[in-house]
């Protein structure tokens, strides 16, 4: 009986983690939407809409915490709970940089549209698959899929130095741009970090099943 609650608890606790990411994965779909549309309302309330998912964080962390103290597991399970602690946490951070974009939006409001975003959209693109693609991965216990993200991410590190060379070359050649292009810096940044926040997630998987960490998101290129 103790060992079918502890997998009911351990089941339970996965498929919030799994809510948290898709709340993290709406949170940024919905702060590049608003930044290609110039909507400053979606963007507010995007801002507004990261203190539940703080509190989601929160409210996971503590049935970890709870689990860990009244079951007290060991090996494979206890290494599941303390995974789960780093992913909510990354998954959080993931939706901090989304607010940090709609934050960006706002500063924007008074851009003429449409804009132009040159590899952002295209680093988005990347960041999404790669949260959809770390927590497939850590759904399915999957370390070769986990491996890859790595792959993911030097694409995504190449596409924000592309981003950085187009926004100085326009800096330099135009000062008026200076600010403007400094947003669309501060949105690729944005945007690496939370790739680089999805190889974290990979490597946990790494930890969950294997028992051993490793840095895989060390540049190729």
């Amino acid at each position: 009986m103790a060992r079918d609650l502890f997998t009911r608890e351990i089941t339970q606790l996965q498929d919030e983690v799994l809510a948290l990411g898709s709340m993290a994965e709406k949170a940024l779909l919905d702060a590049m939407e608003s930044l290609r549309a110039g909507d400053v309302v979606a963007a507010r309330r995007i801002v507004e809409d990261d203190q539940k998912i703080n509190a989601r964080r929160f409210e996971i962390e503590e049935k970890c915490i709870f689990v860990i103290a009244s079951q007290q597991p060991m090996a494979t399970d206890l290494r599941a709970l303390v995974s789960m602690l780093f992913i909510v946490t990354d998954l959080e951070r993931i939706a901090d940089h989304a607010e940090g974009i709609a934050r960006i939006n706002i500063l924007m409001d008074d851009e003429p549209l449409p804009r132009r975003l040159g590899d952002i959209p295209a680093m988005a693109d990347r960041a999404v698959a790669m949260l959809r693609d770390s927590l497939q991965a850590y759904i399915e216990h999957d370390v070769a899929a986990a491996r890859r993200i790595c792959e993911a991410d030097d694409e995504v590190d190449r596409l924000q130095d592309s981003v950085y060379d187009e926004a100085t070359r326009a800096m330099v050649a135009d000062p008026t741009t200076i600010q403007r292009n400094t947003y669309l810096l501060w949105t690729s940044h944005n945007l690496e970090r939370i790739a680089d926040r999805c190889t974290n997630i990979a490597e946990r998987v790494i930890y969950l099943v294997s028992g051993r960490m490793e840095e895989i998101n060390v540049s190729k290129y």
